[in-house]
């Protein structure tokens, strides 16, 4: 897919999403869209709080583009108190063999991560640490949503889960326990509707009907549905509600 239609296709997703975005905010992702060929379909960008943000699939896509020689990481002992939750990671991204490195830090703890991840607080440390030196060694000017601290949280109400029916994906057309079985986990977690979430799906995976899509296409959507689910559940759910069919007039 060449730049410009990569970039009128994210702009397009955009709108779809998150409604009346200003000229500024799609004539900005239209630049960084061109600039290091990220997809907003594939969940490399998101928007948040008037801003366009990287995310941990973005960069790591951008580094395969680009043939990263490797990403060395370790944790900062002196910052680490694990019974505390407190971690910290050094990250050092070659971007080729002779390349004397890209050294990012990251850090994190209970008070600077969502509730959705509390608990997972080494992990993020160390997915900071790698977003900074991406960043740096690819020259990404916008901030990783991973390394932003964390936002207001839900009322009880919003995380009271609520039950799903037990066939929620029936009918799919795909015949793997394990891609189905991760799916259906994917949607309980997230509090997704299965409905919606088959529709995205189809549009994905470019198909007519979901049956139609390879194991492959299927694998792939799961995987991106789990990462924007984990990364900005809200982007989601607009996406998920563009599906929603139009109410008709007729009593």
């Amino acid at each position: 897919m060449k730049p410009t239609k990569r970039a009128d296709a994210s702009i397009r997703m955009a709108r779809r999403i998150w409604g009346g975005l200003s000229r500024e905010a799609l004539s900005r992702l239209k630049e960084i869209t061109e600039e290091h060929h990220f997809s907003l379909s594939a969940g490399d960008l998101t928007y948040l709080q008037n801003g366009w943000y990287v995310t941990h699939t973005g960069l790591i896509g951008l580094a395969r583009r680009n043939r990263c020689a490797g990403i060395h990481v370790h944790s900062v002992s002196g910052f680490c108190d694990p019974s505390g939750q407190r971690w910290a990671f050094k990250a050092t991204v070659y971007k080729s063999r002779n390349c004397r490195g890209f050294v990012g830090y990251g850090d994190a703890n209970p008070s600077n991560v969502s509730y959705l991840v509390q608990g997972a607080e080494m992990r993020v440390a160390e997915t900071r640490a790698v977003n900074r030196a991406l960043r740096k060694a690819y020259g990404i000017g916008i901030c990783s949503v991973e390394e932003i601290g964390a936002l207001p949280e839900p009322s009880p109400i919003e995380r009271e889960p609520k039950k799903l029916p037990t066939n929620a994906t029936n009918g799919s057309g795909y015949s793997s326990g394990t891609v189905r079985d991760r799916l259906c986990q994917v949607i309980r977690q997230h509090q997704l509707d299965p409905n919606l979430v088959k529709a995205y799906a189809t549009e994905f995976c470019g198909t007519e009907a979901l049956r139609e899509a390879t194991r492959e296409q299927v694998e792939s959507f799961v995987a991106h549905l789990a990462d924007w689910a984990e990364k900005d559940r809200n982007a989601l759910l607009c996406q998920l509600n563009s599906y929603m069919p139009a109410k008709g007039g007729a009593a």
